[in-house]
């Protein structure tokens, strides 16, 4: 959740250096199921002032969904997130990934959400309250990405995800 800051702005700068393509490729594409959580990996390339005041020096892991185990044994596939399932998998914050920035929208104000640059300082604090959110007009028709095949591999069966 945006509480505090937007870590996603840091990974972006640092890490994927400012390579949109490159950042929903590892979130969304290069998961067999879903994330967990996404842990400070994604600020190794950040300064190290930067990161310690995103996580309070706190360093994790990221944990991915790939320990599921379905009803009938059949193995988990690739989870499409949409403002219809949002709510049943318990996602209070979508996110979705934009040329010119992330987007961020409460689930419980479903619809658009504030666009923030991605040039914006990483350290910038933001606030959970729903007054700070734009009044909803709209609802939003889900963003999708085809994946590409990673460099060598075959290309896998299509498959789509949505960036929140």
């Amino acid at each position: 959740m945006p509480s505090h800051h937007l870590p996603l702005l840091a990974a972006y700068q640092y890490k994927f250096a400012r390579d949109v393509e490159a950042m929903a490729q590892h979130l969304i594409d290069d998961i067999a199921v879903g994330w967990d959580e996404l842990g400070t990996v994604l600020l190794d390339d950040a300064p190290p002032t930067l990161v310690a005041a995103l996580t309070d020096g706190d360093h994790w892991p990221s944990r991915t969904l790939d320990h599921l185990i379905t009803p009938d044994g059949s193995p988990p596939v690739h989870m499409t997130v949409t403002d219809t399932t949002a709510g049943e998998l318990g996602m209070p914050w979508g996110y979705i990934l934009h040329p010119q920035g992330i987007e961020v929208i409460s689930m419980a104000h479903t619809g658009t959400g504030p666009l923030v640059a991605w040039d914006t300082d990483p350290s910038t604090p933001f606030s959970d309250h729903p007054a700070h959110w734009p009044a909803i007009t709209t609802r939003r028709t889900p963003t999708t990405h085809t994946p590409r095949p990673a460099a060598g591999a075959a290309p896998p069966g299509l498959r789509t995800a949505v960036r929140r």
